[in-house]
């Protein structure tokens, strides 16, 4: 015997689906954006240089 569709619960299901993949693309694209500044900042010279510390003396 088929089983009685829920056809709630599993349009439920696809869009929790779709939502988590959209999600995980989101977060690709923004980890792929801060990679590409963090990229460009090193090679314009902006990361990580400062002025040496002087205590004074």
């Amino acid at each position: 015997m088929a089983r009685k569709p829920n056809y709630d619960f599993e349009r439920r299901e696809r869009e929790k689906a779709k939502a988590a993949k959209t999600a995980e693309k989101a977060a690709a694209r923004k980890a792929e954006k801060e990679k590409e500044k963090a990229d460009a900042d090193k090679a314009a010279g902006v990361a990580g240089e400062t002025a040496p510390e002087t205590d004074g003396e």
